[in-house]
């Protein structure tokens, strides 16, 4: 790795196969014009995808909040499994299919616009050329200031990527380089998880590749370890047996979409349509195709919690 993809962060207290669909991934890893090629590959892979509901909203859903019919919402998304990635001929993503069965089901027009930088895209937002925008973004008091969070749409948290299955704590990343995003709330959370252990974590910032990248990495052998959401990890992880994603950096988080502050018109409606559509049966075919494992920890940790009342 060079030392142009990455700088080294101290905080503390005192020859592998690759699956077909990886492919595009794994060409990325070659120059460290990855950032320019990645936003290259966003473009060609779709401009713009446009997904028009019924031409008539469905009036027994009742719910509180009206558009104009006939408005288009503009979706900024980033390009990843929980969002929206090409799978052969089709496209396909969590939210992607989320927002899609949504827009069929209330009647509305949504385009999707790919997106590199989700901080380009908020500023954008801020703008008024997009009217959600939908990455792995957890909710944090100073983003609620700028900015609205939609209704959950899951649950997810952060978990280590390794390859070294001794590391079983965060107690054991006292000393160890691990590799995160530059400027993401994974690197802001190696900074507060090393003043917690109160040791060292040398913290290696990315401001290159993206979250898929540095799993493929991790995976390789290329770099010893990173940090990302578990929900990507897990979707990844499935054609990377060796690879361990066990070890959880964060607690369970709500991942919503964003909106304009200023819009509270879309965030209301957004709202409601979102609790209506996670009691339907796409819904739950989504939860199970993408999220079994989140929901079972939280389950768990659920469990766990009223077991020591």
């Amino acid at each position: 790795m060079s030392n142009d993809n990455h700088t080294p962060d101290r905080s503390s207290n005192g020859g592998q196969t690759v699956p077909d669909r990886h492919k595009g991934l794994r060409s990325l890893f070659r120059a460290p014009s990855g950032g320019i090629l990645l936003s290259l590959l966003l473009m060609a892979i779709f401009v713009v995808v446009t997904v028009k509901g019924c031409s008539s909203p469905v009036p027994s859903r009742g719910y509180e909040y009206v558009r104009g019919r006939g408005d288009t919402i503009n979706v900024a998304i980033d390009y990843s499994p929980m969002s929206i990635y090409r799978y052969g001929d089709s496209l396909a993503g969590f939210n992607y299919e989320m927002m899609k069965g949504m827009a069929a089901l209330y009647g509305d027009h949504v385009k999707f616009y790919p997106i590199a930088s989700i901080n380009e895209a908020l500023d954008e937002l801020q703008r008024g050329k997009y009217d959600v925008v939908i990455s792995d973004l957890p909710i944090t008091a100073s983003r609620r200031e700028s900015f609205r969070f939609t209704e959950p749409v899951y649950l997810d948290k952060q978990v280590l990527i390794s390859r070294d299955t001794t590391i079983r704590s965060r107690l054991d990343l006292a000393g160890k380089e691990v590799w995160a995003l530059r400027n993401s709330p994974v690197a802001e959370r190696m900074r507060n998880l090393s003043h917690e252990i109160g040791d060292t974590i040398i913290i290696r910032h990315d401001s290159i590749r993206s979250a898929e990248q540095l799993f493929m990495l991790t995976a390789m052998g290329k770099i010893p370890r990173a940090v990302i959401n578990e929900a990507k990890a897990t979707l990844l992880a499935k054609d990377y047996p060796e690879v361990d994603i066990s070890t959880p950096v964060s607690f369970t988080q709500f991942q919503s979409w964003v909106v304009n502050k200023s819009d509270s018109v879309l965030a209301d409606t957004l709202d409601a349509q979102i609790r209506r559509f996670k009691e339907t049966p796409e819904y739950e075919a989504l939860v199970r195709r993408y999220l079994t494992h989140v929901v079972e920890d939280a389950v768990t940790q659920s469990a766990d919690t009223t077991a020591k009342k």
